[in-house]
């Protein structure tokens, strides 16, 4: 096991970081914060090594919806689903539009979107209370939100783009955790994994706009280039929005490393110019 902190300058105020676990020619990183709940979920945001996978899609591509092979595929998620002690039938597949929609699953959507046909459409998020079974979104920039209260023992995935951080669907998520499973907001525990970073992700003023007229405070998460173009800080954006659904702020963790400038470790839409493969977040109940 390897932890990362000089590489990435990622242990936060609150002593966590990332933690890249190597097995074989497997890489997979996890979050301190919430690894010390192991004894009831497991989880991880993969990395492109380790896989099958060829040409763009080298190696651990876990997109489906990818020109790579099935076969191949299959193998990838058959590898990290056997690290992680997590039987393949067992995952669930989100089906993302960067909308906002989510999901509550359970034990009857075990296998939908790899081994049978899913009912679960335009959905950018899952949630469960259910033992057994394993979220599972997709990325190549986009931020990954975790979410798990330990006292009721729910568990949540958000796939949180541009669009969808715009769109707070990292609140949707906590919303849908207080209403359907009375979750407390101040129990959950957050990781905001790997995504594009602030010093990377470069947008034009009409997307800035956006941001600005629909959420007034994401100004302090914008840095001004020039006339045209701004920096935006999504992964802070996202955080902020958790706070402000009533998560605390030593109960969440920005992993802080950038996928486009660590493309060479993980897949990313802008580093490899649309040709890439997809990143995984895992998690499961025990």
């Amino acid at each position: 096991m390897i932890v990362f902190r000089n590489l990435f300058n990622n242990r936060d105020e609150n002593m966590n970081y990332n933690i890249l676990i190597k097995k074989g020619e497997l890489e997979y990183i996890k979050f301190s914060n919430l690894e010390k709940y192991g004894e009831y979920i497991e989880h991880c945001f993969t990395t492109r090594k380790g896989g099958v996978s060829r040409g763009e899609f080298s190696s651990l591509n876990l997109g489906l919806k990818k020109r790579d092979s099935r076969e191949n595929v299959l193998e990838n998620f058959r590898r990290i689903c056997s690290v992680l002690n997590i039987e393949l039938s067992n995952i669930v597949l989100s089906d993302q539009v960067h909308g906002t929609n989510i999901r509550v699953v359970t034990e009857k959507d075990r296998g939908k979107g790899i081994f049978i046909e899913s009912d679960i459409v335009s959905c950018d998020g899952l949630i469960t209370n259910t033992k057994n079974v394993a979220l599972i979104t997709f990325y190549a920039d986009c931020v990954p939100v975790f979410l798990f209260d330990p006292e009721v023992k729910v568990i949540g995935l958000a796939h949180s783009g541009w669009k969808g951080t715009l769109h707070q669907i990292s609140a949707k998520a906590v919303n849908v955790m207080v209403e359907r499973f009375n979750c407390k907001p101040e129990n959950i525990v957050s990781a905001i994994g790997p995504s594009i970073g602030v010093c990377c992700f470069e947008v034009g003023n009409e997307v800035k706009d956006q941001f600005i007229n629909k959420i007034s405070w994401s100004k302090n998460f914008c840095i001004k280039k020039d006339e045209e173009k701004s920096y935006i800080d999504l992964q802070g954006i996202v955080k902020q929005t958790l706070i402000n659904s009533g998560l605390k702020n030593e109960n969440i963790f920005i992993s802080n490393i950038c996928t486009k400038c660590n493309k060479d470790m993980f897949f990313s839409h802008r580093g490899d110019m649309g040709k890439t493969g997809s990143l995984a977040a895992i998690m499961q109940l025990k």
